[in-house]
């Protein structure tokens, strides 16, 4: 059995005249991805193989997420993960070894679709319609190697949101 977690990006703020890929967390996202990473470290959801999108905003919630954890493997830049769609982030997945649990932090709508993509379809109403910003997955795949994951296979083991964790949804 191996695990994944998708960990879409924090809330994230939108100042004028600033590139899409390089906007940064809005103040509630920073409490998100604090509250995200403290729930982790207390339910032992930390990663062997970590993937982040390129994006400023994704950059920072997986350096506030992880800044307080024991030591950690050093996560990979992928541009694959940027706006993916969830054909990209399955291919990204399938290529890798048996390090386990993997994880990727990225952007919707790919976590969103990537989630329900491997998730049996019984459980996939416990993701939508929506996975807001902050939100993450946990699914475990019955398989020995990455390069067996298919479409329809995964089981839902947590889906967590900031709000669940009481981050307070305020305007910023």
């Amino acid at each position: 059995m191996l695990r994944l977690i998708l960990l879409r990006h924090a809330k994230s703020a939108w100042p004028d005249g600033v590139a899409d890929i390089d906007r940064p967390l809005a103040p509630r996202g920073l409490r998100a991805a604090t509250a995200i990473g403290a729930y982790m470290a207390q339910e032992e959801l930390l990663p062997a193989r970590i993937f982040v999108s390129p994006a400023r905003r994704t950059i920072e919630t997986w350096e506030i997420v992880s800044s307080d954890w024991p030591a950690h493997p050093l996560p990979a830049y992928e541009r694959s993960i940027y706006e993916a769609p969830a054909a990209n982030l399955m291919r990204l997945v399938t290529a890798q070894n048996e390090a386990s649990p993997l994880m990727l932090v990225g952007h919707n709508p790919g976590m969103e679709d990537f989630t329900t993509l491997l998730l049996r379809r019984e459980q996939r109403a416990k993701v939508l319609p929506k996975f807001p910003t902050g939100a993450f997955a946990v699914i475990d795949v019955p398989v020995a190697n990455w390069t067996e994951v298919e479409p329809g296979i995964g089981t839902l083991e947590r889906f967590v949101t900031p709000r669940a964790l009481g981050v307070a949804k305020e305007k910023d």
